[in-house]
């Protein structure tokens, strides 16, 4: 069976990456200077990598981080499936002592097993994973055989204990920065990944993230 390669990537910055302040999907920040630059620096490095289409959140964050490979004609499909978490009552909200701890607190239990614990107002983790299952199907079912997709942090760790069949409660494995990529080749039903947070693109630019 043919090989599929599908390439994710996390939106670049954003302000309120820059600020430390809470986004999720609630939040439609547009990217920052850096952000676009940082864009920039992955479109120059994978724009002739033959992407066949790019699946983005419905966030403005993430369609801006891949608009060079639109300009250039690059089919796009925005898919709900693929936005952040809601982080609900913390959202746009900078994080003071209480509220670090808070989500200090509550990575900490997901880890321990219990991802169907929501945020206030907001998103479990086992909620997440299972908007993404029609986002699995799309990918396994369509003949594209190069694919980039363009998501949120929390979504992505999500994201890959699925793609990798691996428990939701270890998803804190997968780190994430500013425009990284993690790319995943699929073969015979299974994902199997090749890059891990990969920010060698962005090494030219000496570009900060968070």
């Amino acid at each position: 069976m043919k090989t599929k390669k599908i390439f994710i990537i996390r939106h670049g910055q954003t302000d309120y990456n820059l600020k430390s302040i809470v986004q999720g999907k609630g939040i439609d920040a547009p990217l920052n200077e850096n952000g676009h630059a940082q864009a920039q620096a992955f479109y120059n490095k994978y724009n002739n990598e033959g992407f066949e289409v790019v699946y983005t959140s419905t966030l403005k964050r993430t369609t801006e981080s891949v608009q060079a490979f639109i300009d250039d004609g690059l089919p796009q499909i925005k898919l709900a499936g693929l936005d952040e978490i809601s982080w609900g009552v913390y959202e746009g909200v900078e994080a003071g002592y209480e509220d670090k701890l808070f989500f200090k607190d509550i990575t900490e239990r997901w880890a321990k097993g219990e991802t169907s614990l929501a945020i206030d107002e907001g998103e479990s983790p086992d909620e997440v994973a299972q908007r993404q299952h029609e986002v699995i199907e799309i990918i396994k079912k369509h003949e594209e055989s190069k694919v980039l997709i363009c998501m949120h942090g929390r979504a992505l760790r999500v994201f890959l204990t699925q793609l990798l069949d691996l428990p939701i409660a270890g998803m804190d494995q997968f780190g994430h920065s500013n425009l990284c990529l993690y790319l995943l080749n699929y073969t015979n039903g299974k994902f199997t990944l090749e890059k891990e947070n990969d920010i060698r693109h962005l090494e030219k630019e000496v570009i900060k993230e968070r």
